[in-house]
Order: structure tokens, then sequence, then C-alpha cells
């Protein structure tokens, strides 16, 4: 099979950091897909908790069992970071209706700049629809490595730690 005629899919965001509800919607885009790649955007409009190189890291260890999954660093247009994987599909996740909004907005900007790109919408699974990685930062310092587990792969929890106010 050539790229030219493989599914190839991107999933794009910030991981800071990657939670379970990133890995339910990779997961699930995986199995549709030949390719997918997990592209790690570069935001400077938010206060980053982990590196540009910790974040690859880390998103890299939790993804390591999908076989078809790769993951880059990319900044600027995410659109454009479509078209250099060589893909024409681009994987959104969503939680609650209330994230649907924004990204409803990007969908139609992301359609200007580049008709040719298709975005889809991944509903997380119900147990994973109130995780974000904002949730993890405001409860990381009060929870056990048990209830961490909760919300985030295991083998990223030592490096959340390392993270927080001492």
């Amino acid at each position: 099979m050539t790229q030219s005629d493989s599914r190839i899919a991107v999933y794009t965001g910030s991981f800071d950091p990657i939670t379970l509800g990133h890995l339910n919607v990779i997961q699930r885009s995986a199995r549709l897909v030949d390719k997918l790649y997990v592209g790690i955007g570069l935001n400077v409009e938010k206060s980053a908790m982990f590196s540009t190189e910790e974040k690859l890291d880390l998103v890299t260890r939790a993804t390591a069992q999908f076989k078809n999954v790769e993951v880059r660093v990319f900044s600027g247009l995410a659109v454009q970071f479509v078209r250099d994987c060589g893909a024409r599909v681009m994987i959104r996740g969503v939680r609650p209706l209330t994230d649907l909004a924004g990204e409803f907005t990007m969908m139609m900007a992301n359609r200007h700049l580049d008709p040719g790109i298709e975005t889809v919408f991944l509903m997380a699974d119900e147990e994973f629809a109130h995780v974000s990685s904002t949730l993890i930062k405001q409860i990381a310092a009060l929870a056990s490595d048990e209830m961490l587990a909760r919300f985030v792969p295991r083998e990223i929890i030592p490096a959340l730690r390392s993270h927080l106010p001492k």
C-alpha cells in the first residue's frame, strides 16, 4: 500500500499532560486508519507544565502499544501539519458539549485555510468525558498515585509528580 492509497489521519493537541481521555481517542482513531500521527502542537498562549521534549517522550511512551501511531512535534497551523504528514483527515476529540463550540469554530477556520482537509470529531468515552489536562494539573498535588491512574497513564505519573511545586 502506498501513502497515496492508505488512510492517514492526524490527531493534534498540547498533551500537557497526556490523559486517558487522549489515549481513548488515540486508540479508537488508530483502529480507523492505517497510520495515525499524533501531533504535539506548540501553543505559545498556554503555560506548559512539560517541555516539548518531555511531552514527546511521555506521549511516545503512552502510545507505544499502538503500532500504527507515530508521535511528532509541530509548530504553526495544524492544517499545514496535517498536509506535511500526507493526511487529509484531522481527528478532534471532544468531551462535553461545551467543547463543541470552540471545536466547530476551529473546524470552520481550518476548512477555509485548506478545504481539502476533513475534520472528524470523536466523543470521548463516557468515563473520560470529564478528564482534561487542566483537571490533572488541579488535582495532581492532592491525589494519590492510584487516584491519578484513573485519569492519566501510569507511566507518566512519576514525571507528573516531578513537576509539582515542592
